[in-house]
């Protein structure tokens, strides 16, 4: 008798991500529903926030370190004259401030400041490793430490809407609607903490949810309880050809890159470079390095 056996595809799965959920949850269930262990993300997205969370699945889990280094984009609220522990709506309050007084133009001029590179101390309360140690970690202990500033690009950072609104001790607060498009490793609520500090009432975070990863949007994601009726995998090479530039090769130097062979390569403006053989099938990402192409990871 034979025994059917289904196996699950190699590629990317875009979930929208609920609120509540880690994104180690939202694999958690993926390995659930894809019935594989090999599950990985490519970026954490915190627990309130919700959107777009890009997961690979079996051999795809080797593009994730890649695609982690692309721009994003969200959209979030930011209220301005309340600071918290975490910088986000999840930490208690630690100072109220009247907001009243804060100017369109007073804002316009604070966002302009954290527009482009700039120089952003991450929120203690993230998952940023200090010495090895997760920086939420250290604060659970009650450490005393510093968070180095590292450098982060805001491409656009646009105000949508201003809306005075009421804290919940009757304090006069403003209600900021935002979207930002941003380097990976930028913390929008260390934006909202820092704009709201260079307006001198403070702000945290109070709303966020991600539209894109790459060029993966919204419009691709799906929500896990539409996956567990369904399981809608991007495969491995239309994934690759989204997120990266893209070289093709014949038959024999396709042979050749999958044994790693080192191969003269043309100039690339972005990197790395997905390689695709004959018939359209992913065979490897590759960097330049002294005109020779070096493989990252090997797939056909």
């Amino acid at each position: 008798m034979n025994k059917r056996t289904t196996t699950t595809p190699d590629g990317l799965v875009i979930v929208d991500k609920p609120s509540g959920f880690t994104s180690h949850d939202v694999v958690a269930k993926m390995r659930g529903i894809a019935k594989t262990r090999r599950v990985g993300h490519a970026g954490t997205l915190d627990p309130m926030a919700t959107g777009v969370l890009v997961l690979g699945v079996e051999k795809a889990t080797k593009l994730l370190g890649h695609l982690a280094l692309t721009e994003k984009e969200y959209l979030g609220t930011i209220r301005l004259g309340q600071t918290t522990v975490t910088d986000d709506a999840e930490g208690e309050i630690t100072s109220t401030v009247d907001a009243s007084g804060v100017t369109r133009e007073g804002i316009d001029a604070g966002v302009a400041e954290l527009t482009g590179a700039i120089m952003q101390v991450p929120s203690k309360v993230s998952a940023i490793k200090i010495d090895g140690k997760r920086s939420y970690s250290r604060v659970r202990e009650g450490e005393e430490f510093e968070i180095p500033a590292r450098p982060v690009t805001v491409s656009s950072f646009q105000v949508y809407d201003v809306r005075p609104a009421v804290a919940e001790d009757g304090t006069p607060v403003v209600d900021l609607v935002v979207s930002v498009v941003c380097s990976s490793g930028t913390y929008i609520r260390a934006l909202a903490r820092d704009l709201g500090a260079g307006l001198g009432v403070g702000g945290h975070l109070t709303a966020l949810r991600r539209t894109r990863v790459g060029p993966y949007g919204l419009d691709a994601a799906k929500t896990l309880e539409q996956l567990q009726e369904e399981l809608t995998v991007m495969p491995i090479a239309e994934a690759a050809a989204a997120a990266f530039a893209r070289w093709d090769v014949d038959e024999r130097r396709a042979g050749l890159v999958t044994h790693g062979v080192r191969l003269d390569m043309p100039a690339y403006d972005t990197s790395p470079v997905a390689v695709f053989g004959p018939e359209g099938r992913f065979l490897a990402l590759v960097e330049e390095s002294r005109g020779k192409a070096k493989s990252l990871a090997v797939f056909g």
